[in-house]
């Protein structure tokens, strides 16, 4: 990734401008993001935008207009970064207002635009002291951190230091450094809910687990650091989501990335995290509570089927024995047999069978 993220995005406009001396009419060729280009890159084991591209020139009166809106932004930004600023995703948003015809008509623009930034320059977004909104994701577990701010550097052990709730992750999580770690694998929870269940029943010291809260889909911050514990301290990951198509969604952003993002998997996957339950044929094995699937549950689930993330013999198996069945099953549903249970023999059992505890 370049090293000057002004000078990337400068660079950009320099080239708009470069081509309008030439009295040439200006574009800029972008990655085309959708499900049709994206390929799995056998070297680092993610999935990646291909070589599809799509020209936005001022030829047209929509890209031209898009190109205003990019050089709006990026001198926006480029005011954000030399006074050491920053601002959220939905502020730049609002910070458009005053834009007049570069104004964006609702936040989804605006937030692909940062997007096509990232992928023109090869940097993240946090580059440009852009960040999300807070997402709430904690990590709780026997690991000490070191992490930076803007008074200076503080240390945390996300066990004794934290609360009940854990160590809340920062927008830049390579602003930590890991200190010490005594942790043998990393469970990441969908739910709060089944987050506190297992720190209630000391799942992270009775098998030296480090417990990390997705809060639904998880936030990029989140997805780069199970990266840099598995990749970096060596520890397996395990994906523990509610047994639902848009879950098994959360579990394939975690492993493989999203389309969305393909352009930053080989920062924020990791390929070899593994997928725990709920399972469609735990619903049936444990007769679990369970819902009947909607009509958007079975439309996502038949997509799924055509996704390349989710292309093994096991996902095809449980996501046709899912439309078979009929049926959605949580993650608190394994409570039937006790709050407990959960801890002391579901995910025991699973996190063996997948290699993970021995």
């Amino acid at each position: 990734m370049a090293s000057d993220p002004l000078k990337s995005l400068l660079s950009i406009v320099e080239d708009i401008y470069e081509q309008i001396s030439r009295g040439e009419i200006p574009e800029l060729k972008l990655t085309k993001r959708t499900k049709q280009n994206i390929e799995f890159d056998r070297e680092s084991e993610v999935w990646v935008y291909g070589d599809k591209k799509s020209i936005r020139s001022a030829r047209s009166i929509k890209s031209a207009h898009q190109l205003l809106k990019m050089i709006y932004v990026i001198g926006f930004l480029k005011e954000q970064m030399t006074s050491n600023k920053s601002s959220t995703l939905r502020e730049l948003y609002y910070i458009s207002e005053n834009w007049g015809i570069a104004k964006f008509k609702e936040q989804l623009e605006s937030d692909r635009l940062i997007e096509d930034l990232e992928i023109l320059t090869g940097l993240q977004r946090e580059s440009f002291n852009i960040r999300p909104e807070e997402d709430g994701a904690t990590v709780f577990g026997d690991i000490k951190i070191r992490e930076k701010t803007r008074r200076g550097y503080r240390v945390i052990h996300c066990q004794d230091d934290v609360g009940e709730g854990g160590y809340q992750i920062p927008t830049n999580v390579d602003n930590i450094e890991f200190l010490e770690c005594n942790a043998k694998l990393v469970i990441a929870i969908e739910t709060g809910g089944m987050r506190d269940r297992l720190v209630e029943n000391g799942f992270d010291e009775k098998f030296d687990a480090i417990i990390v809260h997705l809060k639904g889909q998880p936030a990029r911050s989140t997805r780069r650091l199970l990266r840099r514990l598995n990749t970096e301290l060596k520890l397996p990951v395990a994906v523990f989501t509610d047994g639902d198509p848009w879950s098994y969604r959360i579990y394939a952003s975690v492993a493989y990335g999203s389309i969305k993002s393909a352009h930053l998997s080989e920062y924020l996957a990791t390929p070899s995290a593994v997928f725990v339950g709920i399972r469609p044929s735990d619903i049936i094995k444990y007769d679990l509570p369970a819902d009947r699937l909607t009509d958007e549950d079975i439309k996502a689930l038949n997509s799924i089927l055509s996704d390349p993330r989710f292309a093994s013999e096991f996902w095809i198996k449980e996501i046709k024995l899912q439309l078979e069945i009929g049926k959605k099953s949580e993650q608190q549903a394994l409570a039937k047999y006790g709050l407990d249970f959960v801890t002391d023999e579901y995910l025991p059992e699973r996190l063996s069978e997948l290699g993970i505890l021995k």
